[in-house]
C-alpha cells in the first residue's frame, strides 16, 4: 500500500494515439497498487473506440470539454461537459463517439487498474493533440486485437454493432 501522496505533472506522461484519439495515462496501476488508473482522453470529431465490454473492470467517465454520444445495449445518449458516466463491473457493451464538430475531453477512471496497459499495447506515441488515422481492419490487425482482448479479458465488437 502506498503511503505517500503522488503528484504527476503533464510532462510526466506520454501521449498515445488510440482509436483515432489522444490518450494520456495520468496515473497507472503501478502508482496505485493496482487499485485504479486515470486516463485523460482527447477525442476529435468522429473519434472514439469501437463497442467493447470488459467484465472485470469498471469505467467512470467525467466529460470536461465538449460532448460525446455514449452508446450501449440500453441505447444512445449525448453527454456534455460536466456530466458523468459510470460503466459498472460486468457492464453492458458500450462505446462513445464524438459526433460534434469540436474536440471533446474526458477523464476516465478504471477500477481496478489494468486496462491502461491495453492502451499502451495498442497505442502509438504521439504529441498532445496529435491524432492518427484508425488502423485498417486487415486480417492481421483484427488478429492482433483478438489477442489484446484475450490478454485483457475483454471483447471488441464491430464498429456498427450498437448502431
Amino acid at each position: 500500500m502506498t503511503s505517500k501522496i503522488t503528484i504527476k505533472s503533464q510532462e510526466d506522461n506520454d501521449y498515445l494515439a488510440v482509436a483515432g484519439s489522444n490518450y494520456r495515462i495520468v496515473i497507472s496501476g503501478e502508482d496505485t497498487n493496482g487499485d485504479y488508473a486515470v486516463i485523460e482522453m482527447l477525442v476529435p470529431p468522429g473519434g472514439g473506440p469501437p463497442p467493447h465490454s470488459h467484465p472485470y473492470a469498471q469505467e467512470l467517465f467525467h466529460i470536461t470539454e465538449g460532448e460525446l454520444e455514449f452508446k450501449s445495449e440500453d441505447g444512445h445518449i449525448t453527454v456534455k461537459a460536466g456530466e458523468f458516466v459510470s460503466v459498472p463491473l460486468d457492464g453492458p457493451i458500450h462505446c462513445f463517439k464524438n459526433t460534434s464538430n469540436k474536440n471533446a475531453k474526458l477523464t476516465c477512471t478504471i477500477m481496478p487498474a489494468g486496462l491502461e496497459n491495453l492502451f499502451r499495447d495498442i497505442g502509438t506515441p504521439v504529441k498532445y493533440g496529435e491524432f492518427l488515422p484508425l488502423n485498417d481492419p486487415t486480417p492481421e490487425y483484427l488478429e492482433f486485437i483478438e489477442g489484446i482482448d484475450r490478454k485483457y479479458k475483454q471483447k471488441t465488437y464491430p464498429w456498427e454493432y450498437l448502431d
